[in-house]
């Protein structure tokens, strides 16, 4: 019962990693430095790692700034105060990330003798990102069989997605009842010198949204 999770120190990873603990999953935890301008979401992965009790937890430096493509991979600006229901898919999207962390995350998996991979994406409260989608999870699966050793000699891959289809409050509270610390985590696409979140960014609008309909304080902004 080893899996590997992808872990970027937000509140979606840290729900889907102490989700698959619960089932009785033994954690591998994978936190990739892609170049993103918010790096300090990898000290807050850290963090979690240390409170989830992960067996390992692997950092690999994967640059995907040369790639461009995404306001959170070079200079260009974050959006603030967007619409959330605006048609398109805004500068945020990472060109391919989910697909390129999934393919390293089964690699790792091959070798630590892990047939689950685990992902917190969500195709409720999210920002139109199309590597959030079931199509892509299902997809992705599929590939997995036909691509590794372990699949040619019989193993099924499987990638939990254990908060696709729940809201961003049913995701808080879902993460209180397993008694998680939501103040080690961060959300925050464009935070200040400082490290604290912006409050307009989606990925904080959506954060706010989740912990305001769930009727509990978020303890990132009561410090």
């Amino acid at each position: 019962m080893r899996a590997v999770v992808l872990l970027s120190g937000g509140l979606d990873s840290y729900t889907a990693a102490a989700i698959a603990k619960a089932e009785g999953f033994s954690l591998f935890a994978l936190t990739i430095h892609y170049g993103q301008r918010h790096a300090r979401e990898v000290d807050a992965a850290r963090a979690v790692a240390r409170a989830l009790g992960v067996e390992r937890h692997l950092e690999l430096e994967v640059d995907l700034r040369p790639i461009g493509g995404s306001s959170l991979t070079s200079d260009a600006a974050v959006p603030h105060g967007r619409n959330l229901d605006a048609p398109g898919i805004p500068s945020t999207y990472v060109p391919a990330r989910n697909t390129i962390f999934l393919s390293l995350a089964l690699g790792w998996a091959e070798v630590v003798g892990a047939h689950d991979l685990v992902i917190g994406v969500n195709a409720l409260d999210y920002s139109g990102y199309p590597d959030c989608r079931p199509e892509f999870v299902a997809a992705f699966e599929r590939l997995a069989t036909l691509a590794t050793r372990a699949g040619i000699d019989g193993a099924r891959f499987r990638v939990h997605t254990p908060l696709i289809a729940l809201s961003k409050a049913e995701i808080v509270r879902r993460g209180l009842e397993l008694g998680l610390d939501y103040g080690l985590t961060h959300s925050c696409y464009d935070p200040g010198p400082d490290g604290r979140p912006c409050g307009t960014c989606d990925s904080c609008v959506l954060r706010a949204r989740g912990f305001d309909e769930a009727g509990v304080p978020d303890p990132v902004l009561l410090r």
